[in-house]
């Protein structure tokens, strides 16, 4: 009984992808082993004093010894609890606002001034209004996660939502096609792209946030640790929770880059990459 075998493009196909992925994986580690040994060189050259700014062997050995503590990881937890809830929140009130401004001219062209006044807004600017609505508690916040990250996916849904096609949506007008079709149809399709790049640009800005109300408000997590230790002068704490940050911030953007990747493999920006 004969095998079936993929055709010959389709294997020079797959394998360029295979190679240029793991060229991808080389790269980003070697940068990530270059930046280790430039923290290591700053403070052996005498740069930087070591009581300032600690080996990156020691921080490194610290972060091992931490995570075997159970508060650490209750620590970890804490921060993205409160990153999933303000983004969760940020993103349907994105969601069903952009799509209703964005199919409406009038909508559009009504909210235009308000949207670019309050956007510029840091929402740190925020944090003493969250405090004196909400105390020191984990709803304020959410607040300034909720506020920066908003814009974040509104704007994006709003400009996918505008982008459809006139002749597009006068065609399945003229087709009579009900509201709920035209939205699972061509408004849907339309507007994922954009919506998966607000996503993926609103997880790192909550991140940010959540890290920044932690560090302020003083809210329970990673960014409190990190000011505890600042308080008592234990730079290495410091750094090790600063480290950790920065490793939540690379696993968000790798988890949200493969969501839109396969959310988007239809996709010409996708397939396109694909092909390349």
């Amino acid at each position: 009984m004969a095998t079936a075998t993929a055709p010959a493009p389709t294997r020079r196909r797959r394998s360029a992808n295979a190679a240029r992925s793991a060229r991808k994986i080389g790269l980003g580690l070697l940068g990530i082993l270059g930046m280790l040994a430039t923290w290591q060189l700053i403070p052996t050259l005498g740069i930087v004093n070591p009581q300032y700014l600690p080996y990156a062997t020691e921080t490194l050995a610290n972060l091992f010894g931490e995570m075997r503590d159970l508060e650490f990881w209750r620590n970890v937890g804490r921060t993205l609890s409160l990153w999933g809830t303000g983004l969760a929140i940020a993103t349907v009130a994105a969601i069903v606002l952009g799509t209703l401004v964005g199919l409406s001219r009038f909508l559009r062209k009504a909210t235009h001034t308000t949207v670019e006044f309050l956007r510029p807004i840091p929402s740190v600017a925020l944090i003493p209004v969250a405090i004196l609505i909400f105390g020191l508690q984990p709803q304020a916040g959410l607040v300034i996660i909720v506020y920066a990250t908003f814009w974040q996916v509104f704007v994006q849904v709003l400009y996918g939502v505008a982008d459809i096609d006139t002749v597009a949506r006068d065609t399945a007008r003229s087709y009579g096609l009900s509201t709920l079709s035209q939205f699972r149809s061509l408004i849907f399709p339309t507007s994922l792209p954009y919506l998966m790049t607000g996503l993926r640009l609103g997880a790192a800005v909550a991140l940010i946030l959540t890290i920044t109300a932690e560090l302020v408000i003083g809210i329970p997590g990673i960014g409190s640790q990190i000011t505890t230790a600042l308080t008592v002068g234990d730079w290495l704490t410091v750094y090790t929770y600063v480290l950790v940050s920065g490793i939540l911030g690379l696993i968000v953007n790798l988890l949200f880059r493969f969501i839109e990747r396969h959310a988007l493999s239809w996709h010409q920006s996708v397939r396109g990459e694909e092909v390349l």
